[in-house]
């Protein structure tokens, strides 16, 4: 887990992932010669901070999203939302500004209408527009990993395993999922276009929710918000099926992903949501079964070669 707790380290909120970005070129870099397959890396300005790895002859694409939510500062020491993170009285942030490194924490306030407020803590006011993100808080035991982020960095570490291995596929590193979407689209145009790939996994965390549970095994979603093609959906279940691996099938009308952002598109790209669930989501506690972890990275190895 030490990847994993390197990952969630690294700021890198939605419209920020520069850092995350480098993280992953460097690692790719140092590790790849390790590999079974040294990838191409496409990379650079026409990709803004998104990364894509193509190894071999890729029919399938391995969506992972590696921006989080977090909070921009704004007048009066007001906190505004990026993506969808939970707030609580005293949750830990942290950032950095023109003045230095910042160490706060959020501070609700309700008004006589029952509107609350969301503010940071500090004796000084914070630059305009500066990005905090939950303090890092790694805790791991013999059964679960817990921490800020596991959304989606947890994704982006079960991606790289999943490339240790890997021989004829493609990984994005995606942006901006937290907040609308963004790079899905023109990665998969580059994709389409490159190599005609026209098909996906999503690697990234769910919801423990009625009927997703901890110690159920790796999560293969048949809805959120967003509907994915049956006939590729009902392939994707029988290769689980037959691969022995601990799974469970999740639907839900809510939510949504890289998967979601890909079916707006004109593209005509097949994907389907596959991730461990997680607990306590969008909070600086968010809570995975490492049984779970390990179901998802032994499907997706499996899935790759096959679809």
């Amino acid at each position: 887990m030490k990847l994993l707790q390197e990952l969630i380290e690294i700021r890198g909120a939605s419209s920020d992932e520069s850092r995350v970005s480098a993280f992953l070129l460097d690692y790719v870099a140092k590790n790849q010669d390790s590999w079974k397959v040294k990838p191409q890396v496409f990379a650079g300005e026409e990709f803004q901070d998104a990364v894509i790895l193509v190894f071999g002859k890729p029919r399938t694409a391995i969506f992972a999203h590696i921006d989080s939510i977090g909070f921009s500062t704004a007048y009066d020491k007001n906190l505004y939302k990026i993506g969808g993170p939970r707030t609580q009285d005293g949750f830990r942030l942290v950032g950095s500004d023109s003045q230095g490194e910042i160490e706060t924490e959020i501070m609700l306030i309700e008004d006589a209408n029952g509107s609350m407020t969301i503010k940071y803590v500090s004796d000084r006011e914070i630059d305009r527009g500066t990005i905090l993100t939950f303090k890092p808080d790694f805790r791991e035991t013999d059964l679960y990993v817990q921490s800020p982020y596991l959304d989606n960095r947890l994704g982006v570490w079960s991606a790289l395993k999943v490339a240790e291995t890997l021989e004829n596929g493609a990984i994005v590193f995606s942006t901006y999922e937290e907040h609308g979407g963004n790079s899905v689209g023109f990665c998969g145009h580059f994709l389409k276009r490159s190599f005609g790939v026209r098909q996906a996994l999503i690697s990234d965390i769910t919801w423990v929710t009625d009927g997703v549970v901890h110690g159920g095994g790796v999560a293969i979603s048949m809805r959120d918000s967003g509907l994915p093609r049956r006939k590729y959906l009902d392939r994707i279940i029988a290769l689980a099926r037959e691969s022995g691996v601990k799974f469970q099938l999740e639907v839900e009308s809510l939510g949504g992903s890289d998967g979601t952002q890909l079916q707006k598109t004109d593209l005509g790209f097949d994907w389907c949501f596959i991730g461990a669930p997680e607990d306590f989501v969008h909070s600086p506690d968010e809570k995975v079964y490492k049984h779970d972890i390990m179901c998802m990275v032994e499907l997706y190895r499996y899935l790759m070669p096959r679809l």
